[in-house]
């Protein structure tokens, strides 16, 4: 794993066939990669799992927020959900 004090990066990601691009810091890249590998699936579809949950919450944030939202549920979660969190 790299350093967690390392800047963001941005590197782009495809939903529904359209280029996007997300600024995450390294280490949430790591546990974005991660979390899809344990999934089998890539990792732009685990993005578009999560834009669509995070689209469906009464008061949606931004994507890059919504992933490390997600990643730090499934930490707390042990990794147990096998989709993002429903919307609340």
């Amino acid at each position: 794993m790299t350093s967690p004090y390392h800047p963001p990066v941005k590197r782009s990601v495809e939903i529904a066939g359209h280029k996007t691009s997300i600024t995450l810091e390294p280490v949430f890249w790591d546990l974005l990669r991660d979390r899809a590998r344990i999934l089998g699936i890539p990792i732009n579809a685990l993005v578009a799992r999560i834009d669509a949950s995070r689209i469906e919450a009464d008061a949606p944030t931004g994507l890059a927020s919504a992933i490390r939202q997600y990643l730090v549920a499934e930490l707390i979660e042990g990794g147990k959900a096998d989709a993002p969190p429903p919307s609340q």
